[in-house]
């Protein structure tokens, strides 16, 4: 007789849970910004509903991050749209002139433009930067995290009808000896006392430069001395900004914490545990497991790699947990794939590494480590965890999967998505 958790598990294979469909979006980040609205079938298939403005612009192909004229991942970020706890609302990031729109989500799903409101940061140059939004219900504060600083994270009021208001208040995750750090992805913890933040970079590849076969440079020297990596927490134990948050939506004086790993780049928390997180490593190639303790001290345990024999670093940057807190789906930007983790109480295991096969793109792209890629970036896993999907951007390519109880991913549906550019995936 098999186990609860493999009947949970064939159920969920088969999609039973999952009949009734439901509905996901993306952000275009072209210039003139859009979302696209899909209807999600029980089957797992998408069909594009609508394409709605976001009154903003994005950065289109081109890549703040490094200065490319066009790359997958502009902005190395995450979480750049996100629905409120009610689906009342739908907030997207406009990375290109730094500002967040704020959309009403009616019947089916339908979005409807509210307001679109500056960050507060100026745009410097061909793009801005904004890139991660989270939000606190109880103050009804949105967080708005941007790659450069020294102001990388910005704050709003949302109102009643979803209309914002840019707040004063501005936060960095630079310290004294790092004043150029590049940020990926701001969290609020489930019980509102914590916002975390990320980082990939303490130096961005757009001013450390390339060398002339294009490959960025990705080690320097700091005041004349010995050369140092440019990835965050790589050695230096600091790569983890934890604020206090007040009742206010407000933030106290940000701890630097050791995330055991270079380039903390994801963060996300578990379901049915809301003081243990993950974490997804852009250059450590692997996943920990966090808690935060009943003090607010938050400990990191360590770090699980995948195999990294295609080269590193896998720039594994973006993760989806199951919802039933046994699964979690890593995507690997080096690799244009994904691999899964289970986890067993306190214990992460490699699962399926990969998942699922890679995914080629036309080519032009290339990971820090050189291999050529697809430029996989935000993930989404459906509410009953039967189905995942995942941004390809440098194939043009939104791809479905349904998910399997051994942490393996059978490919379902996929659609065609504009170039190298998009980002963000929310559902419900």
């Amino acid at each position: 007789m098999p186990k609860m958790s493999e009947e949970m598990g064939m159920s969920r294979e088969m999609g039973m849970s999952s009949q009734s469909g439901g509905h996901l979006y993306t952000q275009t980040n072209e210039i003139q910004n859009a979302i696209i609205h899909y209807h999600r079938a029980g089957s797992g298939a998408l069909t594009e509903v609508e394409r709605i403005p976001t009154g903003g612009a994005g950065s289109g192909t081109f890549k703040p991050i490094s200065g490319q004229e066009s790359a997958p991942n502009a902005f190395e970020g995450a979480g750049s749209i996100i629905l409120t706890p009610d689906r009342r609302f739908l907030f997207t990031t406009n990375g290109g002139d730094n500002s967040v729109s704020s959309f009403r989500v009616g019947e089916e799903g339908r979005l409807t433009l509210v307001d679109v409101k500056p960050t507060g940061n100026p745009v410097e140059g061909r793009s801005g930067t904004a890139k991660s939004l989270a939000y606190a219900p109880s103050s009804g504060t949105l967080f708005v995290l941007h790659s450069f600083g020294p102001d990388h994270l910005r704050l709003m009021s949302v109102h009643g009808e979803g209309k914002l208001t840019a707040r004063p208040e501005r936060y960095t995750v630079n310290t004294h000896d790092k004043p150029n750090r590049v940020s990926t992805m701001v969290v609020v913890s489930p019980d509102e006392k914590l916002v975390f933040v990320g980082t990939t970079f303490d130096e961005p590849i757009v001013t450390t430069g390339l060398y002339p076969d294009g490959s960025p440079i990705l080690w320097v020297q700091r005041g004349g001395g010995a050369f140092h990596s440019i990835a965050s927490n790589s050695p230096d134990p600091d790569g983890l900004a934890v604020f206090p948050l007040r009742e206010d939506g407000s933030l106290g004086t940000a701890r630097f914490c050791d995330a055991k790993g270079g380039s903390p780049f994801y963060i996300a928390f578990l379901h049915g545990r809301p003081n243990t997180f993950v974490i997804g490593y852009a250059v450590g190639d692997g996943v920990s497991m966090g808690t935060i303790e009943e003090d607010g001290k938050v400990t990191i345990g360590p770090l699980v790699k995948i195999d990294t024999s295609p080269g590193v670093p896998s720039e594994l940057c973006w993760a989806a947990v199951s919802p039933d807190d046994r699964t979690v789906f890593a995507t690997n930007f080096g690799y244009s794939n994904i691999s899964s983790y289970h986890i067993n109480g306190s214990v992460l295991e490699i699962a399926c590494d990969p998942a699922c096969p890679k995914v080629p793109g036309d080519g032009t792209a290339r990971a820090l480590n050189g291999t050529v890629t697809s430029g996989p970036a935000d993930n989404w896993i459906t509410p009953d965890g039967a189905y995942l999907y995942q941004i390809y951007g440098n194939a043009s390519k939104l791809v479905g999967y349904a998910t399997h109880s051994d942490g393996s991913l059978k490919e379902v549906t996929s659609v065609k998505i504009p170039y190298n550019s998009p980002q963000g995936l929310a559902g419900f």
